[in-house]
């Protein structure tokens, strides 16, 4: 079990960088303030998974060491205000 959970984390990884990237994009190209607004909320969205998943990675799945606890804990305080200011905007630009 243990893994297909260490297989699985990289790929989750890979597709929520994807999706930010794609995001991201979409939302310098696109004219209309709503779906700009939209597609940065799912961008922090992707990208605040991404960093939690990244987390976990650096928390659980290698040796211990200072530097990890520092760096996940860090990218966890990052991944939660990415996606807590994500779902926010999101339903913020989704009522307009």
């Amino acid at each position: 079990m243990l893994e297909i959970i260490r297989t699985l984390l990289p790929f989750i990884i890979f597709v929520t960088l994807i999706f930010s990237v794609s995001y991201s994009f979409r939302a310098r190209k696109t004219e209309d303030p709503k779906l700009r607004g939209l597609y940065s909320a799912r961008m922090n969205i992707a990208m605040g998974v991404m960093l939690i998943v990244i987390a976990v990675t650096q928390l659980f799945f290698f040796n211990d060491s200072n530097l990890r606890r520092v760096f996940g804990t860090i990218c966890v305080l990052l991944g939660l205000f990415n996606l807590f200011a994500g779902l926010r905007n999101h339903s913020t630009f989704n009522r307009r």
